[in-house]
């Protein structure tokens, strides 16, 4: 089972921990998952010779034990027959089969036995890799965002620069601003005054009486006995 041995050690250490201090976990896994294939393969066929070996020693065993059967059938038949000597030859024929059995029994029970580790080892070291691709999908995925973060962060201190003209230019557009506030205040309080003097002076005849208000004052000067 020497072939396993890579495979028991890799399913009982901490593959995050060897990820860790791997340079590049991506690889890292990759190429553990390329050894577990690799004794897949192995396990594989170890675990259909073991199964060969265990189909072997029950057709053995099955074949002695009908044997085993046959012998006594004979006997009996002999005995019927009358046929001692028969007998006694058949029932040697057994014993010796039935000595024959025990030991295939053993080797049965012993190749049965291996078949089903290996058939255990295999399913489980299937079930691992599964796994395994299903984490390695994980771990990608995680050192791709860890990635995108890292570019991100080298460009955050690449446009620190450029922030800081941002903020140069946002104080000149502020000053421009001021200046042009200013500006147009001094022009907005120049045209008022300009038009406060020409009001004045069109007030003046504004509130000149009309012509009725005079004929109205006239006539009330003629009542009153006033000569203008």
């Amino acid at each position: 089972m020497g072939i396993l041995k890579r495979f028991k050690d890799i399913m009982a250490s901490n593959i995050n921990a060897l990820l860790d201090k791997a340079e590049d976990p991506e690889k890292m896994i990759d190429q553990c998952l390329r050894d577990l294939e690799s004794d897949l393969g192995k396990v594989k066929a170890e675990t259909a010779a073991v199964m060969a070996d265990e189909q072997r020693a029950k057709r053995e065993l099955d074949e002695c034990v009908a044997e085993v059967a046959k012998m006594q059938s004979y006997a009996e038949k002999a005995v019927l027959a009358g046929n001692d000597a028969d007998a006694k030859t058949f029932l040697s024929k057994k014993a010796e089969m039935a000595s024959k059995q025990a030991t295939l029994q053993q080797a049965y029970d012993l190749a049965a036995a291996n078949a089903m580790k290996m058939r255990q080892m295999h399913d489980k070291l299937v079930k691992d890799i599964a796994e395994l691709n299903a984490r390695r999908d994980q771990i990608k995925a995680k050192v791709r965002v860890a990635k995108a973060q890292e570019r991100i962060n080298e460009m955050g201190s690449s446009i620190g620069g450029a922030q800081e003209s941002m903020s140069a230019f946002d104080r000149m557009e502020a000053k421009a601003n001021s200046m042009l506030d200013k500006a147009n205040a001094m022009a907005e309080l120049n045209k008022s005054a300009e038009s406060d003097t020409i009001d004045d002076l069109a007030a003046k005849y504004d509130s000149a009486p009309t012509a009725a208000v005079e004929d109205e004052l006239a006539a009330l000067k003629a009542q009153m006995g006033i000569q203008q």
